[in-house]
């Protein structure tokens, strides 16, 4: 048996979705969803340590570079470390640095990114040998996005959001991001979302044909978000970003997951920069990155 490491460092990236299409409610007050998630080069820094191993008792020493994260068992990447360690009944001393630059509450998948960082690294660690799809399973018992952040590449999102089929992601181009200063409850949103009584749902399979053949303008003009019938009632903010990145040129902006973050692509780097400056001079955002794709 191969010695195990007591080090590891992972890359945990941002996901926007392309298109989010809610299908139904279910009875049992979950979604059934019909989306595409994208990510995007803008990521969380997860440094682990095994500090002792066979220990009395479980200790996860968490530490976070940003004020208001919890670090106890109230955030996903202590939940994923003690859930791997319960289950298989490992008894150790772990700290993890997280370094974050995905913003919090963003619809951006920050937290389940964090989270599957987390599997993959008590994976590797204490030498659990879990293929992809079994640590997807334990994913989705902590969060819906969660199984998709394990997968790491473009997909399309069915079901809750734990039945993965991957696709050709996006092509080169430019991506705007902008997270307005407002946060957005999930839940909250997806309660006010009124599925059934949706008269009009993006074209999902149109956009997977647009991402094979790299058609950009067709990308863009199938790009749509039905949760921003709640969402951008809430927040006026996040319709004045999706105009003004349009006016400034982008190919499409909608806002990504339960918001409020608005992402727009953008085929011109001059005019990704000035869309970009100008949100800032006008303090639309707090957090704005000019980005790129990344497909693993």
């Amino acid at each position: 048996m191969n010695s195990l490491i007591n080090n590891i460092s992972l890359k945990a990236y941002a996901k926007v979705n392309l298109a989010l299409d809610v299908i139904r409610r279910r009875p049992d007050g979950y979604h059934d969803v019909k989306m595409i998630m994208q990510n995007l080069d803008i990521y969380d820094e997860l440094e682990f340590e095994v500090i002792a191993r066979d220990t009395e008792d479980i200790k996860i020493d968490l530490t976070v570079n940003k004020e208001g994260i919890p670090t106890d068992e109230r955030n996903l990447v202590y939940k994923a470390i003690a859930l791997l360690f319960e289950t298989y009944n490992i008894k150790s001393h772990i700290a993890v640095n997280l370094i974050k630059n995905i913003p919090a509450e963003a619809g951006m998948a920050g937290g389940s990114t964090d989270c599957a960082a987390a599997l993959k690294a008590v994976n590797k660690l204490y030498g659990l040998d879990l293929s992809t799809d079994e640590l997807m399973r334990y994913g989705v018992k902590l969060g819906a996005d969660v199984p998709y952040c394990i997968l790491g590449r473009t997909a399309i999102s069915e079901g809750i959001g734990e039945v993965l089929t991957p696709i050709k992601g996006l092509p080169k181009v430019h991506v705007l991001v902008a997270k307005p200063p407002v946060n957005v409850s999930t839940k909250e949103i997806y309660t006010n979302l009124k599925a059934n009584e949706l008269k009009h749902h993006p074209d999902v399979d149109g956009m997977v044909e647009a991402l094979e053949s790299e058609n950009l303008i067709a990308i863009a003009e199938r790009m749509e978000n039905v949760l921003e019938t709640v969402t951008v009632n809430m927040h006026p903010q996040i319709e004045e970003l999706k105009s003004l990145m349009k006016e400034q040129g982008a190919l499409n902006a909608i806002m990504s997951g339960s918001g409020p973050t608005v992402f727009g692509l953008f085929d011109d780097k001059d005019k990704v920069w000035e869309a970009a400056m100008m949100i800032s001079d006008r303090e639309l955002a707090p957090e704005v990155f000019i980005t790129r794709p990344v497909n693993m």
